[in-house]
């Protein structure tokens, strides 16, 4: 690896390497510039020091291209890059992008919208009437090819210069023209179809007359609109009201995110405690709505009720929203419109139709010049063996005519129906059914391919957790184990059976009691048995899992009586959470004893192996997100009035909370090996005077309008301090069907796969050489972790001495080494068998796909989450 890569050596110059450091010590640390830097070569030049840093990958190639401009780039395309400079730039003149700006929205008054918001229709077309026959003759004409035959066809028309009839140059350059156009023509109107079936599609919007029928593209901001189960949601909304009683509902986010685990969403309170749903006009409100934003998991927010005194005011979140192009699962619920159009999170994230190029046509256009060139040389002979008499440059020009049929026009006719007939065989073929060629201009690119990036979660595996591994510490209970957990489960709540209350008992008391019954038993057994019971409850607590019940409900929504008769049954009972994970913890303590048979909004019921019911009170929940790696909810006991925080998160986040422990890191290291992927545990008791400070500043950063998640997070953050380490649990995630011979013959057909996930550097290595991904006879390097600019110049050293081997790197070490050696990193890495690039945000993900299309000239496939 290292004999092909050319290196630069800095050059060693006092002066210059000495105005480097006078002008940067405030901006470096002395560890970023070690002694011994220059003694490391890398492709790395003295303007790179020269310069500021954010200008150190970028001047260099701006310089290279300067002295490189001239007459001679002009003429081979530079005249195209000027001419689209100044279309982009008149484009942004005459359509300049309207402002994103916050609104204020009245509940069912989209007429005191102050502001004129876009349409809600979705338009996915290159085209429209007017320049469909401009656009496609352009895209076409772009090209040298179909440019050269324009060109010598026109020139038939010039008497002097006409060599036979016209239909012999006209006739071939039409029939190519003829099948783009048509090509171009089914493909609009595939898309035109599909278009108006969703801008067609029928919703209730709620009036002050009743409901009516509105089509989605009349959909506007501030209207009141009903989304029925398994019915797409058409724009933007503020959840308001559901059928279900919980207050809650369940929505579908696969053509969102690509997620395919439901996702609960909370109706505003104010709105769902109403009585009756025409009550919605009989109340003044409005909601404040952040400007609209891509990032699809977050949202800022108040819910206002101005008719009250004092008024109301409530704080909107993401659970409070329901995005456009998701789908209600549960349940039927109404929502307030805030985004439409082109305005919504699922459009603004997606990027405008474009002509797509494959490598083939770029060949074929570069592989055209050369001919002509040859032409215009073998002309120019055939005038010199005249001797340049008479109007030498007329005979020039004819010679250049009948020589045109070097190049041949039907190649590229026979390109073009190639390209339909390998799209409709994609479609038709049985092995991949349920295939859509959505652009029939590059099918033939899926055979270019060079790079993979794959997630791993989803992708490469099922998403199907199971339970594997419980460690407290001292002890760690395996598969073949847990017999043992149900053991110490059965023991703490036997004595609630015997008291005569036989009420909901709080497992202090229970467990206290169970310590009582036997005196004889060793301290260390008790000691882990209670250990056990609180690492158990933790986990069956410390969620955001919702038992959902296929009850025998009756017609028209009435289940109150259905649900008077519930049983509870572990037959009638399935589990849906936002993660996998999750449900994976709550079906464990299911198996030990410890089973969830009931949540709502505000509560939660636990059933104990003896069949008694725990309540415990949900006080707060603070989700997960993928900046914080935890999530947290607050509890109060309803048979002791005692007030726990319980967190669980990634080791990398947790381990700054939970107090001081000699065995976390060295065990989180041990699960991961083994291709398991870990949570922390823990649990911290309030009194009554703690939590009411915790509340009373946590809803003020709620309502806060500036900053409101930096706020919320002090506010919480206030509380993960010195917490009580529970556990360590461990889960596997199992690899998808037939994945290993897959990745092999993709690998066999010198495709480079890369691994972008946010797991654990020892989660992700395992599930590499577990699914493949890296064969068995292969080294793989571990890029060490890196925090400055020595260190990574040292281990990008130490790197390029490896050859053939597997990259594995930390997304904080590649954002380190992105920002002072791009180029290097991308070039050594590109040469890798196979990458895995682990804790990688999806950020992150998404800079690496750009580096490697910026990079290379190779085609690059990204697929799962990125």
């Amino acid at each position: 690896m290292a004999d092909s890569i050319p290196l630069n050596p800095v050059r060693k110059s006092s002066k210059r390497i000495g105005n480097y450091r006078s002008a940067r010590l405030s901006r470096f640390s002395l560890e970023d510039e070690p002694s011994n830097l220059d003694e490391m070569p890398l492709m790395m030049s003295e303007e790179g020091f020269e310069n500021d840093e954010s200008d150190y990958q970028t001047l260099p190639r701006a310089r290279m291209g300067q002295r490189h401009r001239g007459l001679g780039w002009f003429l081979l395309g530079g005249w195209k890059v000027l001419c689209s400079s100044c279309c982009d730039c008149l484009a942004h003149i005459c359509w300049r992008k309207k402002e994103l700006k916050a609104r204020t929205v009245w509940l069912g008054c989209p007429e005191k919208c102050e502001e004129k918001y876009p349409k809600n229709a979705i338009k996915n077309q290159k085209y429209n009437i007017i320049t469909f026959v401009p656009g496609v003759l352009y895209q076409q004409f772009k090209f040298f090819l179909n440019l050269y035959f324009l060109v010598v066809a026109c020139s038939q028309f010039v008497p002097s210069l006409k060599i036979g009839y016209l239909y012999t140059y006209w006739a071939p350059l039409g029939f190519v023209l003829a099948v783009t156009m048509v090509r171009e023509a089914v493909d609009e109107a595939r898309r035109y179809q599909r278009d108006k079936e969703m801008n067609s599609q029928l919703y209730s919007k709620l009036t002050v007359r009743g409901k009516i029928q509105v089509k989605s593209s009349d959909i506007q901001v501030g209207d009141l609109i009903i989304v029925d189960k398994n019915q797409r949601i058409p724009a933007d909304m503020i959840f308001l009201r559901t059928s279900e009683k919980t207050g809650a509902c369940f929505i579908r986010t696969d053509q969102l995110d690509g997620e395919t685990d439901w996702k609960l969403k909370v109706a505003v309170c104010c709105t769902q405690r109403l009585p009756a749903v025409g009550d919605l006009f009989s109340i003044s409100a409005y909601v404040y709505a952040q400007r609209p934003q891509l990032d699809i998991h977050s949202f800022e927010g108040n819910f206002t009720r101005d008719d009250t005194d004092p008024q109301i005011h409530e704080s909107l979140s993401i659970e409070n929203t329901l995005w456009a192009s998701t789908v209600v699962a549960s349940g039927t619920v109404i929502g307030v419109v805030i985004y439409t159009g082109k305005e919504t999170r699922s459009v603004l994230n997606t990027s405008c139709a474009k002509n797509k190029v494959g490598l083939l046509d770029l060949e074929l256009n570069r592989l055209t010049k050369a001919l002509f060139l040859a032409q215009v040389v073998l002309s120019v002979v055939m005038v010199a063996l005249q001797g340049f008499v008479g109007p030498w440059f007329r005979n020039l020009f004819r010679f250049v005519v009948l020589f045109s049929y070097i190049i041949p026009i039907s190649l590229r006719v026979n390109l073009d129906m190639g390209k339909s007939a390998y799209g409709w065989m994609i479609t038709k073929d049985k092995n991949i059914p349920g295939t859509v060629v959505r652009t029939s201009t590059i099918p033939e690119e899926l055979g270019r391919l060079v790079y993979l990036l794959t997630d791993k979660t989803g992708t490469l595996t099922q998403n199907e957790m199971i339970f594997k591994r419980l460690h407290l510490g001292t002890v760690s209970y395996g598969t073949d184990t847990m017999d043992e957990i149900q053991n110490h489960i059965m023991q703490s709540y036997a004595q609630v059976t015997s008291q005569p209350s036989g009420g909901s008992t709080g497992s202090a008391s229970s467990t206290t009691a169970s310590q009582k019954t036997q005196p004889s038993g060793p301290k260390v057994r008790k000691s882990v048995s209670s250990r056990i019971h609180e690492a158990v409850k933790a986990i069956a607590l410390c969620h955001n899992v919702t038992p959902v019940y296929e009850s025998h409900a009756a017609v028209n929504g009435e289940t109150e009586s259905a649900e008077a008769d519930q049983d509870y049954s572990d037959d009638n009972r399935t589990y849906q959470a936002s993660s996998p994970d999750e449900v994976a913890l709550v079906r464990w303590t299911e198996s030990v004893g410890l089973t969830l048979v009931n949540r709502d909004l505000t509560s939660l019921q636990l059933k104990t192996p003896s069949a008694q019911i725990l309540s415990f009170l949900i006080l707060q929940i603070f989700p997960f997100t993928s900046e914080s790696k935890r999530m947290g909810i607050i509890v109060r006991d309803e048979s002791t009035g005692d007030i726990t925080f319980y967190m669980k998160g990634a080791d990398v986040a947790m381990a700054s909370i939970v107090q001081y422990n000699d065995w976390l890191e060295e065990e989180c290291g041990n699960m991961a090996r083994e291709g398991l992927r870990t949570l922390v545990v823990a649990k911290k008791c309030l009194c009554e005077e703690q939590y009411q400070d915790f509340e009373n500043r946590y809803n003020q950063a709620k309502l806060s309008i500036h900053d409101r998640a930096l706020k919320v997070a002090a506010v919480v953050e206030s509380l993960e301090r010195e917490m009580e380490l529970l556990c360590l649990t461990g889960v596997e995630d199992q690899l998808q069907a037939d994945v290993r011979p897959t990745l092999e013959l993709l690998r066999n057909a010198g495709i480079k796969i890369w691994m972008l996930t946010g797991d654990k550097l020892e989660t992700a290595t395992c599930i590499a050489k577990s699914s493949h991904l890296v064969s068995r006879n292969q080294d793989i390097h571990v890029f060490k972790p890196v925090s400055n600019r020595g260190e990574a110049h040292l281990e990008l050293n130490a790197f390029r001495r490896k050859h053939d081997c597997a990259l594995v790197i930390s997304g904080d070490s590649l954002e380190v080494c992105l920002r002072y050696y791009e180029h290097e990193l991308v070039e050594l890495a590109c040469q890798c068998p196979a990458v895995v690039c682990c804790r990688c945000s999806p950020t992150q993900k998404a800079q690496i796909v750009r580096l490697l299309q910026q990079h290379t000239d190779n085609r690059t496939c990204a697929i799962g989450g990125l």
